[in-house]
């Protein structure tokens, strides 16, 4: 790391990080050579780096990697979250080596290459980590040149013009644009992905940046899953007749997607049909429900977040993927806080008194991460079966 005064090329450096605020990391490149503006944030998953690079919620956000071994089981078709993926690249201390895996189709370099994905590798990941928890997620600039050829004024320049996740709305770009049907079930050693064939109660969910898994794991739950755009009408999603509505995860800040969503979640609240939302969705319902949200300083990205279910006394171990939270002293009245963030008390759920509608800050369905919350979808379908 250096400052951008002092920001001389070392010998080999085919990539370079530039921070808005001016600190410029060297290092290797990996993936397409290109380059990739937004903010930088921290994942301190030890495994499930494919999942975590195609989950719609890293729209805008270039991903540091804490653990330090990435790479090293290549890329298959199947552990992916969205097609396209919405994150804009990736930063490790190590290179990337050889896949070691069964499972392996090709390396993650190669899928980088295909996902026009640039990375960056060498850099001491342990220092970015610790100016981004100390000063907060920087907006930042990540460009990768075969030549090592970097106009550093005008890249921190493009950082620092770059406007921040405050006030973008990014739902509406990773959201599908069209309703669709969902069938496919959670993955087996044995089979791959099942299909659910017998399903018992009709669920819409509301694709604000939805992950494949959830999907699966209303699926599997004996859901038959409807997926609607971000900016679908009360009127199109209630035309499904659901016993149920989900509101999914997604990314950017939920004031700009809820200028659309949350009349919308307004207007579902009144028909009294069961609602649960988790992560972009848990703070729209919020929203809707007279509560606010906030930036948070460095948010919370990992799979190893530990979460106490105020209803029960239970502590579960979560994966979470947000930089945004819910003001807890906003929420009406009405309104019983579920679950609390034990690493910094911030809210990570809450549901309705008088109506079978909750919603949790984190992702139950686990791709990657623990499934301790996987009680949820069950919870779901008990308040659909009422």
């Amino acid at each position: 790391m250096s400052d951008l005064s002092y920001a001389k090329r070392p010998q080999n450096a085919t990539a370079v990080l530039v921070l808005a605020e001016g600190s410029v990391f060297w290092g290797r490149g990996l993936g397409a050579i290109t380059t990739s503006v937004g903010e930088i944030c921290f994942n301190t998953s030890m495994t499930g780096y494919q999942e975590v690079l195609t989950d719609p919620s890293y729209a805008g956000q270039i991903i540091t990697f804490t653990f330090p071994h990435i790479g090293n089981v290549g890329t298959n078709r199947e552990d992916i979250e969205t097609v396209n993926p919405a994150a804009l690249g990736l930063i490790v201390r190590e290179d990337i080596t050889a896949p070691s895996n069964w499972r392996t189709v090709k390396p993650l370099n190669d899928w980088l290459i295909e996902q026009d994905m640039p990375g960056i590798c060498g850099i001491d990941t342990r220092a970015l980590t610790r100016r981004i928890r100390d000063k907060g997620a920087p907006n930042g600039v990540l460009a990768h040149n075969a030549d090592g050829d970097f106009d550093i004024p005008a890249l921190h320049k493009q950082a620092s013009g770059w406007p921040g996740l405050e006030g973008m709305d990014l739902a509406k770009e990773v959201s599908c644009t069209q309703s669709y049907k969902w069938d496919e079930t959670l993955w087996s050693l044995k089979d791959g992905y099942g299909q659910q064939t017998k399903p018992k109660h009709r669920v819409v969910a509301i694709d604000y940046g939805a992950k494949r898994n959830i999907l699966r794991c209303l699926a599997a739950s004996g859901c038959e899953v409807t997926v609607v755009p971000a900016n679908a009408t009360a009127q199109e999603i209630l035309s499904h007749k659901p016993d149920g509505i989900f509101l999914s995860n997604g990314p950017g800040d939920p004031d700009a997607t809820g200028e659309y969503a949350v009349p919308v979640i307004r207007e579902l609240l009144e028909k009294d049909i069961p609602v649960f939302g988790i992560c972009l969705g848990h703070q729209l319902l919020a929203l809707a429900l007279g509560g606010k949200t906030r930036k948070m300083h460095l948010g919370h990205r990992g799979a190893n977040h530990p979460v106490k279910d105020l209803t029960t006394g239970k502590v579960e171990i979560t994966s979470q993927n947000h930089g945004f939270e819910v003001i807890e002293e906003s929420l009406p009245s009405n309104v019983e806080v579920t679950h609390v963030s034990l690493f910094d008390g911030t809210n990570e759920g809450l549901r309705v008194k008088n109506k079978p509608v909750f919603s949790v800050q984190y992702h139950p369905e686990a791709s990657p991460g623990p499934q301790d919350s996987y009680y949820l979808f069950d919870r779901f379908v008990e308040n659909m079966k009422g």
